[in-house]
């Protein structure tokens, strides 16, 4: 089975798992991108816009991390993008609980597309992914590896629209991110 079919039955299990849809609304997330991308960004939970369309990073904070994703060299079509936790949250944030039990998928999803580096967006990426507590703004922009993988930290594109004057360090970590990727 190629990597396109292995993800398209990742989704059918989101899409039909009841667990997943505890207290969440809209349409189910899974992600979207090439499933040989060398880069995969991995943000939180989706927002509302997400939820009606079942796309990743499409409203406010999707816009920013798309233009982002362009600046550094990257194409849309060649990533990534996705989250640990599938559907939107009725509370906006999920809960540790939903966290856990999306991360089994996240993991599948990487462990099908095998990208070189994982960008994670925030705190919640860093928890749910390398499930250990990282302070972001100490340590964005700067390469993890563990368990044979490279993390790049850095602040989820939401976060730097609630606290504007932080949208600098996003910028300096995309910066940081295309001279790696070209090096």
């Amino acid at each position: 089975m190629d990597k396109l079919k292995k993800l398209e039955a990742i989704a059918k299990k989101i899409e039909n798992c009841d667990e997943c849809k505890i207290g969440k609304i809209g349409k189910a997330v899974v992600g979207e991108g090439n499933p040989d991308a060398d880069i995969m960004f991995i943000g939180e939970a989706p927002g509302k816009e997400e939820a009606k369309v079942g796309r990743p990073f499409i409203g406010r904070s999707g816009k920013l991390l798309r233009s982002l994703i362009r600046e550094a060299g990257l194409k849309e079509e060649d990533v990534y993008i996705t989250s640990p936790v599938k559907y939107l949250p009725e509370r906006g944030t999920p809960t540790k609980e939903d966290i856990v039990h999306g991360r089994k998928y996240l993991f599948e999803q990487i462990n099908i597309i095998q990208p070189k580096i994982l960008v994670l967006l925030g705190r919640v990426a860093t928890e749910a992914v390398i499930q250990e507590k990282y302070p972001v703004m100490k340590m964005r922009g700067k390469i993890i590896e563990k368990d044979g993988r490279k993390y790049f930290l850095t602040l989820h594109p939401a976060a730097v629209l609630r606290n504007p004057p932080n949208r600098k360090f996003l910028i300096e970590d995309f910066q940081k991110l295309k001279k790696l990727l070209n090096s």
